[in-house]
C-alpha cells in the first residue's frame, strides 16, 4: 500500500459492519449473552475473509 491508500483506507468500517450484524442476527435468533459474544466473532471474522479474500486488491 501506498501512504496515500494508508490514510484514506476504511476497512475498519467492515470489521465495525461484520461485528456488529454478527451480534444484531446473534440477538435475533437467541438471547443468550453466549450467543451475542459468538455471533460478534462470527461477523468480525467473516468481515476479515471478505476484505482479505474478495476485494482484495481491487481498485476503489
Amino acid at each position: 500500500m501506498t501512504k496515500q491508500e494508508e490514510n484514506n483506507s476504511f476497512d475498519w468500517v467492515y470489521y465495525v459492519l461484520g461485528l456488529f450484524f454478527g451480534i444484531l442476527t446473534a440477538v435475533s435468533i437467541s438471547g443468550n449473552f453466549f450467543w451475542w459474544v459468538f455471533g460478534g466473532i462470527l461477523g468480525f471474522i467473516f468481515s476479515a475473509i471478505f476484505l482479505n479474500g474478495i476485494v482484495k486488491g481491487r481498485e476503489y
